[in-house]
């Protein structure tokens, strides 16, 4: 957050001075400041999110090196007419445990040229492949374990179910008005 202040104040200026830069050190400090103290903003968040974008941006590079593998595999099907298609609907159970990771596994197999997301259902999946050869894989991914490795990655989410699981045992009372 404190490099993106900075670059901001540079950006805006739009050249690069000593005085520039020396202001917009300060301005980014104090901005960095005003965050952590009045916002709830911590460097630990700001560490979090960087190993959550660096895990990210690997996911994504794999996804499209798979969409690009996929497209040929494809096109191999289109172009050539010894081969008879024959599709297949495969259903797999997952091993994702959130939403959004489920959610991102049957978007990039749907994303992956040859194969749809039909349906999902709690961890199941129904996928419709062009050809049969196409669901080989898909138990067992490299997407899959990749959001899994994302999911592990500790942040705020993950400490406060660790609080409500502690927390499910003991009840809160509350006075209500006028009460001692």
């Amino acid at each position: 957050m404190l490099a993106l202040y900075f670059c901001l104040w540079v950006i805006f200026n739009g050249k690069v001075t000593l005085e520039i830069c020396i202001f917009g050190l300060v301005i980014a400090f104090l901005l960095y400041w005003f965050c952590c103290k009045y916002m709830g903003y911590s460097w630990k968040k700001e560490l979090h999110l960087y190993r959550k974008s660096f895990a990210a941006l690997g996911y994504l590079w794999y996804l499209v090196k798979e969409i690009v593998k996929a497209t040929f595999g494809v096109l191999h099907f289109i172009l050539s007419q010894e081969e008879e298609i024959e599709p297949a609907l495969v259903e797999f159970k997952g091993s994702l445990k959130t939403p959004t990771a489920k959610a991102f596994l049957a978007n990039a197999i749907t994303m992956t040229p040859g194969t749809i997301t039909v349906s999902l259902e709690g961890n199941e999946y129904l996928v419709h492949c062009l050809d049969r050869s196409m669901s080989e894989g898909l138990k067992d991914s490299e997407f899959e374990s990749r959001l899994a490795d994302l999911e592990r990655i500790p942040g705020k989410d993950c400490k406060e179910s660790e609080k409500k699981s502690k927390n499910d045992g003991t009840r809160s009372v509350t006075k209500g008005k006028g009460g001692k």
